[in-house]
């Protein structure tokens, strides 16, 4: 049964476009001679339907390295400042490579931000030299991302989006990852010309077979190779950056609870089945589970609140802050022409 609370995220689009964008979510390189095959339609609507998406800055396919996979840890960070600076220090926050998902939160006067190093051994300068060092800071607080329970190549057109069970499995690619990544033990390496080729692909993850071979000096054989052994291996995944004020607006909120852990995975598992959540993950600290959540409205809010997150086993605290603005999603790249018109 669907939620009545969750954002509908599709739902500003016909239903050619949801399909389009349900296939994009399932293969962001897909060529699009096979996304029509399996659509139903030629070629030339599939192109020209992504490239008005595309254009109008409503969809954009990036390539993004799972840092717990390659080795690095990444850090959910709060900066509570004064309420004439978040805006700034958000933005100055947000024009760092380094950094994914800033957000302004509860009411604007709190930022919150994902940030990973370039490389393993790096957290510290990170963390402690490289926020912005101003008296409109007011405190900071990191926590590290353990796990995740759902996000990164899901979302939730992953999970309500329209495309049916063959379609899907039509659309899956090859080399997707054969186990969960989150079994994998040992980091996956990665050498300085893999980290060229992922600097293209976090900008546009469609970029052309040519363009990756430039950026890298190996041959366009060597490309697709190594671009198959990454996404394989769980080290090189495809999301969407989706400007959901151009599709449905929602009701935006970061959720933190505090779980025991014995119902730590099962409380994880319970969020990443959930419409509302658009990403879940394991932390540190005493509130060990993050999520972001997307409901219709208050309403919704108030509701899934009091019904599917009150009925989780072992929550002894909630913490719930509205996301004002987005400033920057899930790529390292950062829009400023776009972070004025998110809200």
């Amino acid at each position: 049964m669907k939620s009545d609370t969750a954002w509908p995220l599709l739902d500003g689009l016909d239903e050619l476009d949801q399909r389009l964008v349900h296939a994009l979510q399932i293969d962001g390189r897909a060529a699009f001679s096979r996304i029509a095959e399996v659509l139903g339609v030629s070629d030339q609507t599939v192109a020209r339907r992504y490239g008005r998406m595309r254009g109008s800055g409503m969809l954009r396919v990036l390539g993004l390295a799972d840092p717990l996979r390659i080795g690095l840890t990444p850090w959910f960070v709060r900066v509570r400042c004064t309420p004439d600076a978040a805006a700034s220090v958000g933005e100055a926050l947000a024009r760092r490579p380094d950094t994914r998902w800033v957000s302004l939160i509860s009411g604007g006067t709190e930022i919150a931000c994902l940030v990973q190093a370039a490389g393993p051994g790096q957290d510290d300068a990170l963390l402690l030299q490289r926020l912005p060092r101003t008296p409109q800071v007011v405190q900071v607080t990191a926590h590290a991302l353990v796990h995740v329970f759902f996000g990164q190549e899901l979302s939730p057109v992953s999970r309500s989006g329209p495309l049916g069970p063959a379609e899907r499995a039509a659309l899956t690619p090859a080399d997707a990852p054969a186990r969960p990544v989150s079994e994998a033990t040992e980091p996956f390496p990665l050498s300085a010309l893999d980290h060229r080729l992922l600097d293209v692909l976090g900008a546009e993850g469609r970029a052309p077979v040519a363009e990756l071979a430039d950026a890298t000096g190996w041959s366009q054989t060597t490309v697709r190779r190594r671009m198959s052994e990454l996404r394989a291996s769980g080290a090189l995944y495809y999301d969407l950056a989706l400007d959901g004020d151009q599709l449905t607006p929602a009701l935006r909120t970061a959720l933190w609870l505090e779980v025991e852990p014995a119902h730590l995975a099962e409380v994880g598992e319970a969020l990443a089945g959930h419409e509302e959540v658009a990403f879940a993950a394991a932390t540190t600290g005493a509130a060990n589970v993050y999520a972001a959540v997307n409901c219709r409205n208050p309403g919704a809010l108030y509701r899934y609140l009091t019904g599917p997150v009150a009925k989780l086993p072992g929550i002894h605290r909630t913490e719930t802050a509205p996301i004002h603005r987005i400033l920057k999603g899930p790529g390292p790249a950062y829009d400023p022409q776009r972070a004025r018109s998110t809200h």
